[in-house]
Order: structure tokens, then C-alpha cells, then sequence
């Protein structure tokens, strides 16, 4: 009887040591799942570092694959899919680490601050402040901004004559035409022949070069076939009924509720079918994306990704731009004029855009400090970034 017992007891103790070895077991399994499970903007490899039951060995092992963990252990913001050799790149450029300003746009210029309140430069790792630089030509040029949103009609030529500006990716069709009076005879740009047409920022300015470009597409001469004058823009309706211009280039967000109540037509169009010229580009220091092409990628992609988001999402990207102040609160208004804008054009559509507008400036002697479009391209044109 005796033996018996001791037999039953020695085969519950191996039982008990059984069930104990297949716990042990079972947690060790667990602990590996749970290294190699990632979580939103962290590494895999990151976690497993950072997991108080690694090994030294499996935290070798785990800094060998990471493109996102320093020794510490502890995620880098904005490497997640870098290599160690992109990291190490990273942060030998001159910027890295350092507060970048992006500058303040509204309206069809506002995707460097959508990208902010979307938190899309966060995510590439950058810290950002915006800035309300007096002009954007000055404010790249001195480096004050390292990212705009603008129009090229306004930025290209200053580049060719020396002010430090590069081209990195484009931005949005749109957003000027020319109008006339809505009870005027005017139908086409043929009937404004021999008349006066106000290009409201002046004489070689930005409103100029558009005015130019849609005219000559007409096989209209800008400066022989009509007389292009700066009137301001609040001033043209008046100086259209006193008849001391014929059209003017208008902001369609300006013109938008005349040509509802039949105050203003428009003539010709930068969205027009046959044209769809390409209007602002996302524009950066040339000096800035050439010493830090990390950075300068990833600041370009943040603008990218927010450019996407407007277009894909109008009516959430106008509330956000009404809640910003970066839209007047004309909700209506904002919708029609920013789907009709086309946010997110593609590098592709912005190079040969950007090509086509050299050719034409070339031609219409605006851009006169080399007669070579691929020169103008070479130099001027660095697409950065990604909206994917």
C-alpha cells in the first residue's frame, strides 16, 4: 500500500513539472509574437529592443534590421522604412533636428499649413513653425522659408534672374481668368483686340505673365495686339463700366458671385478644357534642398500628402480652411472654387507644365537671362518627395 503512494506522488510531481515546463513555454512564445506585432509609426524591430525580456542577442539582432531604432531603443519620428545608412545620412545634414518654417499660405496657397494642422510633417519626423513672410519671392530667397506654395507665374522668373528658388513638386491647376462686363459685346479674346486689359500686380508680375500666356494661346501678341495695364483689383469692375479697360485677369474666387448675378462673364480661363494650365507649385530654397535633400524630401511630402488630402476630400479640406481662417467663411463659394482646382497635380504634370510655361516665357522674351528651356529645367526643376 505504502509503495503505492509513493508511486502516485512521484507521478503527480512529474505531472506538476510537465505543466510547469509547457507554461514556461507558452510565455516565451507570447513574448516573441508580441516583439515582432508593431503599432502605428513604430518599428517592429523598435518594439523588440525596447522589450524587457530581449536578450542582448535578440537586440543585435533586432538593431541589425531596424531602420528606425537608435541604441537606445527608442523610435526615431520620421524613419519608419529607413535604412540605418538613410538614418545616419539624415542626421549629418544641417537642418536635421533643427525648427524648418514653412510659409503661411490661404486660400489655393494653404496646403504648407494643412499639412501642419494635419500633423503630416510630425510624421516625417520635422518640427515646423509657420511663417507670414511679406513676400514668398523674398522669403525663399533669404532663406527665411524653406517651403511655399505660390505661382510659378510669379516665382519662375525671379529663379532665372538669380533669386534662390527650386521647384519641387506641383500644386493645383487654376485659379485666375480674364473677365469682362456680363452686359458687354466681348465674347473671346478676339473681340478685346486693340482694348485695354488690367493685370492688377503689375507690369511683370504674376497676373502679366497669365494674362500673356492666354492670350498668346489664342495667337493673340500681349504686348502689340493689346494693352496690358495694372488696375487694381478692386478698382476693375468700375474701370470696365467707365471704359477705361475692356477685361481683367481676376481671382475666380473674386469674380465668383459677380458672375452669378450676370455682373462679370469670363472670357478665357487657366481651367479652360483646351489649356488647363497648371497655377502654383510647391517652391523651396535652392541652397536649403540642395545641402539637406533628406530633409527638404520630407518637408515636400508633408505639402504632397496635404495637397492629396484637399483633393480627394473638398468638402473636409474647405471646413478646414474655413475653420483655419484660410478660407472667408462662403462655404458654398470655397467648395465650387476648390474642387474646380484640381489639389495633388503629379510631379509628371508639373514638369511638363513647368516646361511648356519656360518654353512661352522664353518665347515672349519674359524669362531673358538664357534662351535654353533645358537649361531652365536643369537648374530650376528638383522634384522632392512623395504624396504616397
Amino acid at each position: 500500500m505504502k509503495s503505492a503512494k509513493r508511486l502516485l506522488c512521484a507521478l503527480l510531481s512529474l505531472a506538476m513539472a510537465l505543466s510547469l515546463a509547457a507554461c514556461g513555454g507558452s510565455s516565451s512564445g507570447s513574448a516573441s509574437k508580441s516583439g515582432q506585432t508593431s503599432s502605428p509609426g513604430t518599428s517592429s524591430s523598435g518594439q523588440a529592443a525596447a522589450s524587457s525580456g530581449a536578450s542582448s542577442d535578440q537586440s543585435s539582432s533586432s538593431a541589425g534590421t531596424s531602420s528606425s531604432t537608435p541604441s537606445g531603443g527608442e523610435a526615431i519620428p520620421g524613419t519608419e522604412g529607413m535604412t540605418a545608412e538613410e538614418i545616419a545620412a539624415w542626421q549629418k545634414e544641417p537642418m536635421y533636428g533643427k525648427t524648418l518654417h514653412y510659409m503661411m499660405g490661404d486660400s489655393c496657397t494653404a496646403a504648407t499649413d494643412i499639412a501642419d494642422a494635419l500633423g503630416y510633417y510630425a510624421d516625417e519626423g520635422l518640427t515646423v513653425e509657420g511663417f507670414k513672410a511679406t513676400s514668398d519671392i523674398e522669403g525663399l530667397g533669404t532663406n527665411e522659408v524653406q517651403i511655399v506654395v505660390g505661382h510659378i507665374a510669379k516665382q519662375l522668373v525671379p529663379a532665372t534672374n538669380g533669386v534662390d528658388i527650386v521647384f519641387v513638386g506641383g500644386a493645383h491647376t487654376g485659379c485666375k481668368s480674364l473677365y469682362v462686363l456680363g452686359s458687354s459685346d466681348y465674347k473671346t479674346t478676339q473681340d478685346l483686340i486693340g482694348t485695354s486689359i488690367s493685370t492688377p500686380n503689375g507690369i511683370g508680375a504674376s497676373d502679366y505673365n497669365i494674362t500673356a500666356r492666354l492670350l498668346d494661346a489664342d495667337g493673340i501678341d500681349p504686348v502689340n495686339d493689346v494693352n496690358l495695364t495694372p488696375v487694381e483689383t478692386g478698382a476693375c469692375v468700375a474701370a470696365m463700366e467707365n471704359g477705361e479697360i475692356s477685361a481683367a485677369l481676376l481671382s475666380d474666387t473674386f469674380a465668383y458671385h459677380m458672375v452669378e448675378d450676370g455682373t462679370l462673364r469670363m472670357v478665357r480661363s487657366m481651367l479652360d478644357e483646351d489649356l488647363q494650365h497648371i497655377c502654383c507649385a510647391i517652391t523651396m530654397n535652392g541652397t536649403f534642398a540642395r545641402e539637406n535633400p533628406i530633409t527638404a524630401a520630407k518637408m515636400a511630402s508633408a505639402v504632397k500628402k496635404a495637397l492629396k488630402w484637399m483633393g480627394e476630400n473638398p468638402e473636409e479640406a474647405t471646413k478646414k480652411l474655413v475653420e483655419l481662417g484660410l478660407n472667408n467663411d462662403d462655404y458654398e463659394m470655397n467648395l465650387a472654387v476648390n474642387k474646380s482646382l484640381q489639389f495633388g497635380s503629379s510631379d509628371e504634370y508639373a514638369e511638363t507644365q513647368l516646361r511648356q510655361i519656360a518654353a512661352d516665357y522664353l518665347r515672349l522674351g519674359l524669362c531673358t537671362t538664357t534662351d535654353d528651356v533645358d537649361t531652365i529645367m536643369a537648374k530650376y526643376w528638383m522634384p522632392l518627395g512623395s504624396a504616397d
